[in-house]
């Protein structure tokens, strides 16, 4: 009942609304779980700072897809190497791979 409480702000146009419908929420719960609602009052700017981003771009927001792949990519590239004898070859391999991810792509580029 209260995920589908709270998930009412979430699917809300625009800001003003989510703000409204966050506090009523909050307000609703406070009155059975205290806690709760004193809880949605602390975050309620955290929970809410993806609505400053355009409509076309929230969606985008609630998935952790390209992070879970970055890891991924992390983990695939670090299981070959193994054992590294330090940590500025941990850094060094990780750092060349963050790298060689962020440059946009080109046909001269040449990736060492």
């Amino acid at each position: 009942m209260v995920a589908a409480a709270t998930r009412q702000a979430f699917i809300q146009p625009d800001h003003d609304s989510a703000v409204q419908t966050w506090r009523h929420v909050a307000d609703q719960l406070r009155v059975r779980w205290p806690k709760r609602g004193t809880f949605m009052d602390d975050a309620e700017t955290d929970v809410r700072a993806y609505m400053a981003f355009p409509a076309q771009h929230r969606t985008k927001l609630h998935s952790t897809s390209p992070i879970e792949r970055l890891n991924g990519e992390i983990k695939r590239r670090t299981d070959v190497v193994g054992i590294f004898p330090n940590d500025e070859a941990i850094v060094r391999l990780v750092g060349a791979l963050l790298l060689e991810l962020h440059q946009p792509r080109s046909s001269t580029q040449i990736i060492v």
